[in-house]
């Protein structure tokens, strides 16, 4: 939480990433900067989550009951947070409902979304692009995929959503959270939990062509997701959507601002689109870093981790090392060749990696499109205090 590290940490992850690439912080873990080795922690099957609640008691102490906190319960049971046999099973259940082909077929309605709040937002000059987009357009496209109508939610009911989300994902953090954001977490995630609880019941009594009912009919074998399990995962996509993808489109607005000629790239070849998204994860990942538990003793360029060492994975670093990519320290929107870590490897790569990927591409594809002279305030940006998701709250926009 170093103000430093918040405002630009990537000079202190090049230091790491050349000086002391497997450097072990005083808070009781591992610290991976390099490219190849988090890739290798991150695909190597003796890597995984490990006890959760020793890993989380590294950042309070171990008289501190994590589960009986339901923001931190709750994140016991997501998926990513588990390992097999538990994470396969929950993982293929989940993939199952969010395949590729539904992503694919939702590609029409993600682009009427993106053009219809593009358009609304062009009424209102200067406003906070964060808000008004980023947060919004990722969260409608969610509702979109689980099929809630408009009878079933409102703006005001959008807002609360994605501040519930807001308020509960610091549990993700690579820190102790204060009791009030701790106990403002548990509250959040009751209301989530009790939300869409209510929404699986209904599509369980009454079945539509959605996400939500794809998840409540997904089974493998005799296999199906318990009530628990729907709304853990669920809260999961969701809060992913919201968390990452916002900030990914909220971080490429701001890259655009800075980089006229890029950005004049694009106005000449929307199809460096799909470039430009990939581009924009790497130079400005919206999540900086992901954690692994040497599940046993194993060896990592020449290091010997014990089984239960806890490995942060700085995947931002990761994605701008030398080694690995050409100019990367500079934003480039023409196709790179190497692929960055953004969104992991092995078995917990991001299931909703290909979603992120349409709603980037789409949304600069109508952005420039409908509003190529668009003015971005960078002046006036504003980071969020946050390591873990990295993005900005405040963002000027004017379109034009």
């Amino acid at each position: 939480m170093d103000p430093q590290l918040l405002a630009d940490p990537y000079p202190i992850f090049r230091w790491l990433r050349e000086e002391d690439p497997i450097h072990r912080s005083e808070l009781g873990f591992w610290v991976m900067t390099r490219y190849d080795d988090c890739r290798h922690v991150l695909i190597d099957k003796a890597f995984g989550q490990g006890d959760f609640v020793k890993n989380i008691q590294l950042f309070y102490d171990d008289s501190f009951d994590v589960l009986a906190n339901p923001a931190y319960a709750w994140l016991s049971r997501v998926f990513v947070m588990q390992d097999p046999p538990t994470h396969t099973r929950l993982r293929g259940l989940v993939a199952s409902a969010l395949s590729l082909k539904r992503i694919r077929a939702m590609e029409p309605r993600v682009r009427e979304l993106a053009r219809g709040m593009l358009a609304d937002l062009a009424g209102r000059p200067g406003a906070n692009f964060i808000e008004s987009f980023a947060y919004r357009f990722p969260t409608l496209v969610m509702c979109d995929m689980l099929g809630l109508e408009e009878h079933e939610f409102s703006d005001d009911l959008l807002t609360q959503l994605n501040q519930a989300i807001a308020d509960t994902f610091p549990v993700f953090e690579t820190r102790a959270l204060n009791p009030d954001e701790l106990s403002l977490a548990n509250r959040q995630m009751e209301f989530l939990t009790a939300f869409f609880h209510d929404l699986f019941e209904r599509r369980r009594s009454h079945p539509r062509d959605d996400l939500t009912t794809a998840l409540v009919q997904a089974r493998e074998g005799d296999a199906s997701l318990s009530a628990e399990e729907l709304s853990t995962s669920v809260i999961g996509l969701f809060g992913a959507g919201f968390e990452t993808t916002a900030h990914m489109i909220g971080n490429g607005m701001y890259l655009l601002g800075e980089h006229p000629q890029e950005r004049a790239k694009l106005t000449n070849n929307l199809q460096l689109a799909k470039a430009a998204t990939e581009e924009i994860v790497r130079y400005e990942s919206s999540l900086q870093a992901t954690y692994r538990t040497a599940l046993a003793d194993t060896v990592v360029a020449g290091h010997e981790f014990a089984a239960g060492d806890r490995i942060l994975t700085i995947v931002a670093a990761a994605n701008r090392d030398k080694a690995v990519f050409t100019r990367p320290e500079a934003f480039v929107v023409d196709p790179r060749e190497e692929k960055p870590l953004t969104f992991g490897g092995g078995i917990h790569y991001c299931v909703g990696a290909e979603l992120a990927r349409l709603e980037g591409r789409v949304f600069l594809e109508e952005l420039f499109t409908a509003f190529p002279n668009f003015q971005v305030d960078t002046a006036n940006a504003r980071l969020r205090e946050a390591f873990l998701f990295r993005g900005f709250e405040h963002l000027p926009v004017t379109l034009q």
